[in-house]
């Protein structure tokens, strides 16, 4: 039975991110993907790395919480960090267990993927198009719309399933072997069949043996997952950006269509960057209707030699984004002539010029550019950034043009704002919607630290870097000092900022209207300080540390990672600032100048004692 209809989800934090996946697409980066892992460890080619393989399932990722054994918290992955409640929905999932039997942990996160069968996805389709309702287009589609409805009811209606793969702790085992058999004698299904293994033939039997079983499964899946299984190596390898470095996804070859190109369109990003989207004749491309493909940039054009009216196959990459392959030479229309790249914005006719080095044309307009100013305004709002629920893209191209949001600070003025007419009078709005838009906004005036860098789309900040600059600088109000004062060389000591990093970030707080648009937000907002990783027993958290010279018992790499875990800020030079240098041998210019420093200096035992490691 499902419960009185929702009002909207709520927001959950995940207590340990649900990160996503790098890939693989040939055995080459297969072979580089198990490389890295050895030399991440150290372990020589002798040393074998013995994987765990499973099918990947194209459905929603959700977090499912258990205390007392029974099932208390259902949560979608979101953006890995923050999910949504979907408590109720998942409740009306015959596959979820509502209690757990008696030799599970009391307290337990199972992870997995809701999903939809095949057969039961056509059959929900005739239903709905018998009903005169919108169809979906694909199981995935489905899957993830079904559970998202705010009446439990409509989710408990739909055939959804689910397939547990992953625990949030995995403590209490030695492989993810381990884990996969504990989730399925818990009474969860989990995909058959896997294989684990180390080397690489048996890991290619299995990827063709499931590619060659796909289209007989009554579920959608789109390649193979390997994970390391010692969960140990696991723990060593920690995680990068988004992804643990211990685990990657396989696709399968892209499916591919020919259709003709009808137009190339000129996109212009929030750093003014012009991106050709080709428009096609739309066409069924794995499931899902492609109407567009991205170009990549006017170097692609003229190696494809890519033109307006021709015929061209186009891919679905990873099963994900569409691109243009090729052109079919022998179907060209007569009289066709060759794409020519434009030279200026097509939304504020400025320059657009091309730097030494670069694959990217930028237009030159800045703040005069209608089309830069929309895509900073959506970055703002993205999933990664403030994530506002119910402020889209569109919505937020149709607030521009009306006048009603110009800046980001006037997002968070809209409730007092006087509009003509009121917005819940405007088509496809009304009180509750509304209301709902201005709850979403008001639950985001707090921000943690790292995402409203990440939110102010400074050019070469993506989500890694601003996470960094997070860490490193510890509050929003010692950063912007930091920048304005123009402290390069403090910059140039954060782990992976180059000069040219530098340079943008110092160039955006440098320009009188960025610190206008700053001043402005923080009116609005409150700026949460970093949280660093919590590790009561760590004698390291906070303190900057730099490696030097060649270790004996890590890799340079895994030390750096294990620091960071232990919540240390890890430095690429040495300064005054620097608390501890760990020196291995042939130490050079970093050692020399830490002893000048009076720097504590390390050897690599010292080091592993003082963290508790030796």
């Amino acid at each position: 039975m499902g419960a009185a209809p929702s009002s909207g989800f709520k927001k959950v934090r995940h207590a340990v991110p649900m990160l996503s996946l790098s890939n693989v697409f040939d055995w080459d980066e297969y072979q580089e993907f198990r490389q890295k892992i050895k030399n991440f460890l150290g372990l020589s080619d002798e040393d074998g790395i013995e994987l765990l393989a499973e099918q990947k399932i194209d459905g929603l990722s959700c977090s499912l919480r258990y205390e007392g054994r029974k099932l208390v918290q259902a949560a979608t992955r979101g953006d890995g960090e923050e999910g949504e409640d979907i408590t109720e929905n998942v409740r009306t999932i015959k596959d979820v267990p509502d209690e757990l039997p008696a030799h599970a942990p009391e307290f337990v996160t199972v992870r997995g993927e809701i999903y939809m069968g095949r057969k039961d996805f056509s059959e929900l389709n005739k239903r709905l198009e018998t009903e005169g309702k919108k169809i979906f287009a694909n199981p995935r589609n489905a899957a993830a719309g079904s559970v998202r409805q705010l009446d439990s009811k409509i989710t408990a209606s739909r055939p959804l399933r689910f397939f547990g793969y992953a625990l949030a702790d995995n403590s209490n085992f030695q492989t993810q072997k381990d884990v996969r058999d504990a989730i399925h004698s818990w009474g969860f299904k989990v995909p058959e069949p896997s294989y684990a293994g180390f080397g690489i033939d048996g890991a290619m039997t299995y990827y063709k043996e499931i590619e060659g079983l796909r289209s007989t499964l009554d579920y959608d899946i789109d390649g193979i997952v390997y994970k390391v299984n010692r969960l140990d190596y696991q723990s060593r390898l920690g995680f990068i950006a988004r992804a643990p470095r211990w685990a990657a996804a396989h696709k399968f070859p892209a499916e591919q269509a020919v259709t003709r190109l009808n137009a190339i369109e000129i996109q212009v990003g929030r750093t003014g960057a012009l991106t050709p989207v080709a428009r096609l004749e739309p066409i069924t491309v794995g499931g899902v209707v492609v109407s567009n493909a991205t170009l990549h940039n006017e170097d692609e054009i003229a190696r494809k030699d890519i033109r307006v009216g021709d015929m061209v196959i186009i891919q679905r990459a990873g099963d994900v984004i569409p691109q243009v392959v090729e052109v079919v030479a022998d179907k060209r229309l007569a009289g066709s002539e060759a794409y020519v790249y434009p030279d200026h914005c097509p939304a504020c006719g400025s320059l657009a010029i091309r730097e030494e080095g670069e694959a990217i044309r930028r237009c030159t307009g800045g703040l005069i550019c209608p089309a830069q100013a929309v895509e900073r305004l959506k970055h703002f709002v993205s999933r990664l950034a403030f994530d506002i629920e119910g402020l889209g893209a569109k919505i937020i191209e149709e607030f521009w043009e009306k006048g009603i949001v110009k800046t980001p600070a006037d997002i968070f003025r809209l409730k007092d704002m006087t509009i003509n007419p009121p917005l819940k009078e405007w088509e496809g709005w009304g009180e509750k919607s509304v209301a709902n838009l201005f709850a979403s906004i008001d639950q985001r005036r707090v921000i943690a630290l790292n995402r409203f860098i990440y939110a102010l789309g400074i050019r070469q900040i993506g989500e890694a870097t601003a996470k960094r600059l997070a860490g490193h600088y510890g509050s929003w109000p010692v950063l912007r000092a930091a920048m304005q004062a123009e402290e390069r060389d403090e910059l140039l000591n954060i782990e992976d900022v180059g000069p040219s990093v530098a340079d943008d970030l110092l160039g955006f707080f440098a320009e009188d209207h960025n610190r206008a648009v700053l001043d402005d937000l923080e009116v609005f907002l409150t700026i949460q300080d970093y949280e660093r990783p919590q590790n009561i027993d760590s004698a390291v958290a906070g303190k900057t540390v730099v490696f030097t010279g060649t270790l004996a018992k890590l890799t340079r790499t895994e030390a750096k990672a294990q620091a960071e875990r232990l919540g240390a800020k890890v430095a690429g030079s040495v300064s005054a600032k620097t608390d501890y240098v760990v020196a291995g041998e042939d130490a050079g210019s970093k050692l020399k100048k830490a002893q000048e420093l009076n720097v504590t200096v390390l050897s690599e035992d010292g080091w592993l004692q003082l963290i508790g490691q030796n």
